[in-house]
């Protein structure tokens, strides 16, 4: 065992934060407790506790550096309800960067603070399966034999699960129907653009989606050479870290990122794509996550200067294919807002503008549109009972536009809001963005 290790075990946990990279107190000191974060916090809306607000958990952070509160009970919780959506960021007119403060503490957390069996085994269970694609797909398997067989209704039918475990009931009832491509990795390493190549790209295939919903990759990299793209595919690429960065796993996060750099080295790329908007989130935040690392700091700020959302790179440098309509009627469809794309990485207007560029789109915006659809990596797991609200009024929103296609650009989006339409037995297809695009490329129309 190493030394650092038996200390751990052996040692009673620290109860307030350590000293490596605590919350800021000049960014904690930036917030005025004006309330301007009250109304955009989904988990102020659901919970209705101040301390369930950005203003109440910096307040919490505030005491805790202090001395005059302490990772506990009494406080952990009211942490662990933040969704990480940056909706405060982006609402409050002192600028507070919220977004750093939580994801100091949440790294604090984790080392310092004793969480009970059950939790520390569930994620562990986590976090040591969801980020690796291969032991996710030795699961796949008896999954699907689970949803073949019937077992998956029955199992639902009586509803004892959420008896048991509220967190394992969660993750049953987002399960969706295994795609037969799921099983293995079918996108070459290397596509050659589609007439004259106008760039070199790469691209990032993501842990979740690339099982669940692989044809959003296909249809990416259909997209992407039908207007001049060379796209490269690194093999042995693995998890961006995203689920690991936003729930304080803050190693593992580490070593993800530093694989994920070598994976993409020295291929003469014009830039690094990625088309899921958690995943991009995490991506451009590589500098931060290896700013003590001397030997990838450098390196980290390289890579983070390359990686685009793939909406973001095409409404940049413009498409170039041809577009058909997807109906011979005018579609309306809804675009979601991801909160790692809105808040996060600042995109909003570029995915609008290219569905906009396919004949006889029309587009529809929701109410509540910023507001959080419950996902956020795997909070709709470990905060069920909230996220199940959030996600009923997400769908309920999207549905009351009328729309007839929901478009949605998150993986994480598009299993919490399925997963809800089918609770409210609406029949509105999800697709990404890339998707809807590629069928118009292609020529194909949806069906009525």
């Amino acid at each position: 065992m190493h030394p650092s290790d038996h200390s751990i075990d052996s040692e009673p946990l620290a109860r307030s934060f350590d000293a490596h990279h605590p919350p800021d107190p000049s960014v904690i000191d930036a917030c005025v407790h004006c309330g301007f974060c009250l109304s955009t916090c989904p988990s102020y809306r659901v919970i209705g506790k101040e301390m369930d607000s950005p203003r109440g958990r910096i307040y919490l952070m505030d005491s805790i550096n202090q001395g005059e509160s302490s990772l506990s009970e009494a406080t952990v919780p009211h942490f662990d309800s933040c969704l990480g959506c940056l909706a405060c960021v982006s609402t409050c007119p002192s600028g507070v960067q919220y977004d750093k403060l939580i994801a100091a503490t949440r790294p604090q957390i984790e080392r310092n603070y004793a969480r009970s069996p059950g939790e520390k085994a569930l994620r562990r269970l986590i976090f040591s399966v969801f980020p690796y694609p291969n032991r996710m797909r030795s699961l796949l398997r008896p999954l699907g034999l689970y949803q073949k067989t019937g077992l998956q209704k029955l199992v639902r039918s009586l509803g004892f699960l959420k008896q048991i475990s509220p967190q394992l009931a969660a993750m049953e009832g987002m399960l969706p129907e295994i795609p037969p491509q799921a099983f293995k990795d079918t996108i070459p390493p290397l596509i050659l653009a589609q007439g004259e190549k106008r760039y070199r790209v790469g691209m990032i295939l993501g842990c979740v989606q690339r099982l669940f919903n692989p044809e959003v990759n296909d249809a990416t990299v259909r997209v992407l050479t039908a207007n001049g793209c060379e796209v490269v595919v690194p093999q042995l690429q693995g998890c961006c870290g995203a689920l690991s960065h936003h729930q304080g796993q803050e190693e593992q996060a580490k070593l993800f990122a530093r694989q994920m750099i070598d994976s993409f080295a020295d291929l003469n790329l014009d830039a690094v794509l990625i088309n899921a908007s958690g995943c991009g989130h995490t991506l451009k935040e590589y500098g931060h996550i290896l700013q003590d690392d001397e030997e990838y700091c450098t390196r980290a700020q390289e890579f983070v200067s390359k990686v685009k959302d793939v909406q973001e790179f095409l409404a940049d440098v413009g498409l170039t294919a041809q577009r058909s309509p997807l109906r011979d009627e005018p579609l309306t469809v809804v675009y979601q807002d991801a909160c790692h794309m809105l808040h996060g990485q600042k995109i909003s207007v570029q995915p609008r503008q290219l569905l906009r560029q396919i004949p006889g789109v029309k587009l529809r915006e929701p109410v509540d549109a910023a507001l959080c659809c419950g996902s956020a990596g795997v909070y709709n797991i470990l905060q069920s009972e909230v996220a199940e609200e959030l996600g009923r009024q997400k769908v309920e929103n999207l549905t009351n536009t009328g729309a007839e296609v929901i478009a949605s650009a998150n993986i994480g989006c598009y299993v919490q809001i399925s997963k809800h339409l089918t609770l409210q037995n609406k029949a509105v297809p999800v697709l990404h963005p890339m998707q809807l695009l590629d069928y118009s490329i292609r020529g194909i129309q949806l069906e009525q």
